[in-house]
């Protein structure tokens, strides 16, 4: 099964066209594994409560090398986590090939592995509630060509399951190095979240909707629904699509190096 989409991106300096449970209450500190016991088979999972970490090297075939994921402590809604890198072209990858996205995972990817319920999740796009979120992460000095982003997955219904594409994504990238670049073509720019962002479009089979920050940051407290609302106000999404499935990590195109979660939470209504 395809756990990622492929998707081409463009570099910056030629313009080229890419491409469970909760077991435990909100006051109590849980500590985890940490790095020393990181797991690095492509696609192992660490369960943190509503979310699990996805060691997501879904572009295998286009890649060499190893990725691993390890957790750090979970707070309630609040968790921390890691991962790193080392991954090249294989001798069919190309540069502009995402060959990864490790990241956690909050409801649908491809279908549910925590309680759904928990999850809250999906949320429909016109009801207008909240999802809250703040992100705090360090990336390690020259990390390759990669960038830090949200993933949210979309579908026409509020039943989707493993066998259900997506109709719709939406990108938020807060960080991009190395010349990383979003799929498909600019179409605007927006002021959310006190920053302005470039909104980019495209098509794999499903839309792809990029808000590119137009400065890199490490630090970012945002409700989710402004950016799918600004979708809706340009009528580019439907109210009447449900957001399932809700990412957060880093793409990585090739390179070595590191993505550190300080804290990072989901809270939605």
């Amino acid at each position: 099964m395809s756990h990622r989409r492929p998707r081409l991106t463009r570099t910056a300096k030629i313009g080229a066209a890419a491409v469970t449970a909760l077991a435990i209450g909100a006051s109590v500190t849980v500590a985890m594994a940490g790095e020393e016991a990181k797991k690095c088979t492509d696609f192992d999972t660490i369960t943190l409560g509503k979310y699990y970490v996805n060691n997501n090297v879904w572009n295998r075939e286009k890649a060499t090398g190893t990725q691993c994921v390890w957790d750090n402590s979970r707070s309630g809604s609040t968790i921390s986590w890691g991962t790193s890198y080392s991954l090249a072209n294989s001798g069919t990858g190309k540069d502009y090939d995402v060959k990864s996205y490790a990241s956690t995972v909050l409801g649908w990817h491809w279908g549910w592995k925590t309680d759904k319920a928990a999850t809250q999740l999906p949320v429909r796009v016109g009801d207008r509630k909240p999802v809250k979120t703040s992100w705090e992460f360090s990336v390690s000095s020259n990390p390759g060509t990669m960038n830090v982003a949200y993933d949210l997955w979309l579908h026409n219904k509020n039943t989707a399951d493993w066998q259900d594409q997506p109709t719709d994504e939406v990108m938020i990238w807060l960080n991009s190095q190395g010349g990383a670049g979003p799929l498909g073509t600019k179409y605007g720019s927006v002021s959310l979240g006190g920053a302005m962002w470039d909104i980019y479009t495209g098509d794999i089979g499903w839309k792809v909707y990029s808000f590119v920050r137009r400065t890199n940051t490490t630090k970012a407290t945002l409700n989710l629904d402004d950016f799918t609302q600004a979708l809706v106000r340009r009528k580019l999404l439907s109210s009447d699509k449900y957001v399932s499935g809700i990412e957060a990590g880093t793409e990585v195109f090739k390179g070595t190096g590191r993505l550190d979660t300080k804290s990072y939470s989901v809270d939605i209504g």
